[in-house]
């Protein structure tokens, strides 16, 4: 489980979390059985990389 995704706060990640919450809206069932789990991972290494930037 994530806290809750804002935009605002990760300008660098915004559209990979966009595409992550389409996903979960189109996939409502199949979220669990790990179709969105490419975009999560995706959007962790985002946070990473975005994280290393701020410092």
């Amino acid at each position: 489980m994530h806290p809750p995704l804002t935009l605002h706060r990760h300008q660098m990640c915004a559209e990979i979390i966009e595409q992550f919450q389409k996903c979960h809206l189109d996939h409502p069932i199949a979220k669990f059985f790990g179709e969105c789990t490419e975009l999560k991972v995706k959007l962790d290494r985002c946070f990473r990389q975005e994280k290393a930037v701020r410092g």
